[in-house]
């Protein structure tokens, strides 16, 4: 029988999910493996809510300050060494943690990525000028004319797919659907889902204020500090768009803040529809971790001794 299990924590921004991952690292003396499309650039710190330099310490993370901005991340590399990093887990502890808001790379872990026509650094670049010079509504036309198909499945806000399947149709002529075959594959070892949610009002109060405390933390600063690669798709990001906005003075701080705010709640409304349509996912109120931990200790001893347990693995 086959012990080895990662458990995948997500859910939406702010939610709580790297408190919930670190005391379940503790609990089993392992490590954790961030899910996380814009943790791992060492450069992008304060507006992406990494975890601190103390948890950094305590807890071994992988995928954390591992890359540098200027570098091609994409969920096929983190499908790749997301499975390095967990056998090399395997190798030491039964357990590994997996935490992250990033559905793709989440979904390439468990169930693997249909191979793609190789990326154009030229073609991407082309498509990143003009979305930075004119705006979502552009890369929505675009596409509206130039992948009908995509365009019709729904993912017409979230600008990181967007410009990838912009990317794909403009350098094959084929739809990225249809480069997707959906076919899963299975992995040796046990895969646990947690999601964590919270009632809607709560969690759009927790990102507003993660904002404010964010900006007190020097996020203008650190923007700033990275004006000069504002083109590149590791810069696409929630928080340092607006700001690259403001310091061009194109708006106002405070309407720069209220944009922030606003696109990190669509940014959560997001997240919350893609890992809703996920029916494995077994979701807890964060506010409520003794309940989530109970389940997760109550699963795996179902795998030691099924007749202790009241859940089939």
């Amino acid at each position: 029988m086959n012990l080895k299990t990662c458990i995948v924590i997500v859910g939406p921004t702010a939610v709580g999910k790297t408190n919930l991952s670190l005391e379940l690292a503790r609990q089993f003396s392992t490590s954790i493996i961030s899910a996380d499309s814009r943790q791992c650039f060492k450069e992008l710190n304060i507006g992406v809510a990494k975890p601190s330099s103390a948890e950094l310490a305590e807890v071994n993370h992988f995928f954390i300050n591992s890359h540098h901005i200027i570098e091609e991340v994409n969920a096929a590399l983190f499908e790749k060494l997301a499975i390095e990093w967990c056998n090399q887990i395997f190798e030491q502890k039964d357990i590994a943690i997996m935490v992250g808001g990033t559905g793709l790379y989440v979904k390439a872990f468990i169930e693997g990525l249909d191979e793609m026509p190789p990326s154009s650094s030229q073609t991407r670049n082309q498509i990143l000028a003009a979305y930075n010079a004119h705006g979502i509504q552009w890369l929505q036309q675009q596409l509206k004319e130039s992948d009908p198909a995509f365009f019709e499945s729904g993912e017409i806000h979230n600008p990181q797919r967007m410009l990838r399947a912009l990317e794909v149709v403009l350098t094959s002529g084929r739809s990225i659907l249809s480069f997707q075959s959906n076919k899963k594959r299975e992995r040796p070892f046990n895969i646990l889902k947690i999601g964590l949610d919270l009632p809607r009002p709560v969690l759009y109060q927790r990102i507003n204020s993660r904002v404010d405390e964010m900006l007190a933390s020097g996020l203008v600063e650190e923007a700033r500090s990275l004006l000069p690669y504002r083109h590149l798709n590791s810069l696409q990001t929630v928080g340092y768009r607006e700001l690259f906005e403001q310091l061009d003075g194109k708006l106002s701080m405070e309407k720069c803040i209220e944009l922030i705010k606003q696109n990190s709640r669509h940014y959560a409304k997001r997240q919350i529809t893609w890992f809703r349509k996920d029916d494995t996912i077994h979701w807890f109120d964060a506010f409520k971790t003794a309940s989530c931990t109970a389940f997760v200790n109550e699963w795996l001893t179902a795998f030691i001794d099924p007749d202790q347990g009241k859940f089939e693995p």
